[in-house]
């Protein structure tokens, strides 16, 4: 057992930090409670003068997919061969030994959405998962945590280019919305029990389960990717959303939530060229549901907390920008019921601050997941 003695928390589950003692076991955090006493043989950590969070949330990553060792065979972001690659799984290609995992743990980060890129029309299946371990398939939380799709620049550069579909934004949208058709009609008419491997991948998005995950920048991509999704009657997460702030009230309307950024990065194309850190504020006040992200490798994991802090300044708000990386991207992910706030009953996943995290100066001091301290400075 591990107990967190004399900390302030802020448990996400309301908006007021309170001085309160945490106790964990087997993984999960059993109590809080104003004062507990240790048992014979439990782990007092003290956090006198310290703030207690749970752990950071990256809701769009590429972590160990595309690692830090840059080379062909470390980056297996994008499956160039075809636009249509559905049943490729994020799974398969993280690398748990990936660099940047440690760079997230020493970061106060603990879960993580990662999956493959956005070359493609529709790209495969991301997954939720942990930010320690040596074997992916202990790290995950959910998997598929949800289905790529993309739209703009990346697909049309990385076909048309080469003379093949898609190279306008219509033919992106035509491939997509040709493969959700005939997914459609195999759940609809396939009652034999014969599974299609490419086309039963769609089964927990057709049921709502899991989200369409849709690269979008600019803002016809991003009402394309709405229009699309409910012409299908799906789940959707905009993710990227760079021009979100131009058209907040028609994505608050379409009751979508937003998953914003890199705002950390270059205007490197041309489609992000009206990046900014005020687009999840904007977004925020709107009624719009907003997590923040890095888009690791995009900008490095370990500055999502500076991410979030950088937007609370630009009129998200302190207490929405926390959100943003804690209980709203987990609800985003659909992973809340497990993780994103200190709350009893939940995955004991806590990060442990000398100093607001949010500011520059912060220092974390410890960092745990499931119970177990993985970071110590």
């Amino acid at each position: 057992m591990l107990l967190i003695v004399n900390g302030l928390l802020h448990t996400m589950e309301s908006d007021t930090p309170q001085k309160a003692d945490i106790l964990v076991n087997e993984g999960k955090i059993v109590k809080i409670k104003k004062k507990i006493e240790p048992s014979e043989g439990t782990e007092v950590f003290d956090a006198e003068n310290l703030n207690v969070y749970p752990g950071f949330i990256d809701a769009h990553s590429h972590i160990g997919i595309a690692e830090d060792k840059i080379s062909s065979q470390n980056d297996m972001t994008n499956e160039n061969t075809n636009p249509i690659t559905p049943c490729i799984r994020g799974i398969d290609s993280i690398n748990p030994m990936d660099n940047a995992f440690h760079n997230a743990i020493a970061a106060g980060i603990t879960g993580v959405m990662s999956g493959p890129g956005s070359s493609n029309a529709v790209g495969g299946q991301f997954a939720f998962i942990k930010t320690y371990g040596r074997c992916i398939d202990d790290m995950v939380v959910l998997a598929p945590a949800a289905i790529k799709i993309a739209f703009g620049e990346n697909p049309m550069s990385c076909y048309g280019i080469n003379g093949n579909m898609p190279s306008t934004r219509m033919g992106i949208a035509s491939l997509i919305r040709e493969e959700f058709f005939r997914a459609k009609q195999y759940f609809s008419q396939n009652q034999s029990g014969n599974e299609d491997f490419t086309l039963i991948c769609y089964k927990e998005l057709f049921e709502k389960k899991i989200p369409l995950k849709a690269h979008a920048h600019r803002t016809d991509d991003i009402f394309t990717a709405i229009r699309i999704a409910k012409e299908f009657d799906l789940d959707l997460t905009i993710d990227h959303c760079t021009e979100g702030h131009l058209i907040a009230q028609e994505i608050a309307e379409s009751g979508y939530p937003a998953i914003v950024g890199p705002s950390l990065a270059s205007r490197s194309k041309d489609e992000v060229s009206l990046s900014d850190f005020k687009t999840a504020g904007i977004l925020h006040d709107a009624g719009v549901t907003v997590a923040i992200t890095t888009d690791h490798p995009v900008s490095r994991i370990q500055y999502l907390p500076l991410c979030a802090g950088l937007a609370a300044k630009e009129g998200l708000g302190e207490s929405a920008a926390l959100r943003a990386i804690t209980i709203d991207a987990a609800r985003i992910c659909r992973v809340d019921h497990r993780i994103g706030s200190l709350k009893e009953g939940k995955d004991a996943d806590i990060v442990i601050f000398e100093g607001n995290p949010l500011e520059i100066n912060s220092c974390v001091k410890a960092t745990i997941i499931n119970g177990e301290i993985v970071w110590r400075n």
